[in-house]
C-alpha cells in the first residue's frame, strides 16, 4: 500500500509541473486551491476594493472589474503551454493577453514583457484587474495572474491544471510573490 501511495504521489507531482511559455522553465508543482491564511504583506481576503464613493449595494465601478469578470468567465479552460485562446487552452501569459485583448487593451505576450508594462502598484493598493506576478521557477517573474479583488486572483496555473481562482496570501503564492502592475 505504501509503495502504491509513493508511486501515485510521484506521478501526481510529475503531472502538476508546467511552465508559462515565456520562460520555458519548469516550476515547482503549483498547489491545489486551498484558502491558506493571507500574508501580512499582501491584502487580506475580503479587503475592500470597491469604489468608496459608491452607494451601499451599488455594483463596483472600478474599470478592472470588467477585466476580472471576463477572466472569471474562462474558469475551467485547460492549461496549454504556449496557449492563448479558450479553444486550445491557455498558459498564464496567454490568458492575460487574451483577456485584456477582449477589452481592447494591448498587452505583450510574455510574462517578462507584461511585468514591464503599466505601472508598479504597492500591495496595499491592489485592485481588480491588476496583474500579479510570481517567481515559480527561479527566473523572476515567471508566472502571472489577474486580480479579481481582495486577495484573490485568477490564472492558468500548470500543465495539469485549468484556469482557476486562488488566494495571493496562500503560503505557496505569498512566498513567491514578486509584484503588481496596473494597466491604465
Amino acid at each position: 500500500m505504501r509503495r502504491l501511495l509513493a508511486v501515485l504521489g510521484l506521478s501526481l507531482c510529475a503531472l502538476v509541473t508546467g511552465a508559462c511559455a515565456s520562460t520555458g522553465a519548469t516550476p515547482r508543482p503549483f498547489p491545489t486551491p486551498r484558502g491558506n491564511p493571507p500574508s501580512s504583506s499582501i491584502p487580506a481576503a475580503g479587503a475592500p476594493v470597491a469604489d468608496p464613493s459608491a452607494e451601499p449595494g451599488a455594483l463596483p465601478t472600478e474599470p478592472g472589474y470588467g477585466v476580472a469578470g471576463t477572466a472569471l468567465s474562462y474558469r475551467g479552460v485547460h492549461y496549454r503551454n504556449g496557449g492563448s485562446d479558450p479553444d486550445g487552452g491557455f498558459d498564464c501569459s496567454g490568458f492575460v493577453w487574451y483577456v485584456f485583448a477582449r477589452h481592447g487593451i494591448p498587452v505583450p505576450r510574455t510574462v517578462a514583457e507584461q511585468y514591464r508594462t503599466g505601472m508598479s502598484v504597492d500591495g496595499t493598493e491592489l485592485r481588480a484587474g491588476d496583474l500579479v506576478f510570481f517567481n515559480t521557477t527561479g527566473a523572476s517573474p515567471s508566472h502571472v495572474g489577474i486580480s479579481i479583488g481582495g486577495d484573490q486572483f485568477v490564472h492558468a496555473p500548470s500543465a495539469s491544471g485549468e484556469v482557476r481562482v486562488e488566494h495571493i496570501g496562500a503560503s505557496y503564492w505569498a512566498e513567491r510573490f514578486v509584484g503588481i502592475r496596473r494597466l491604465e
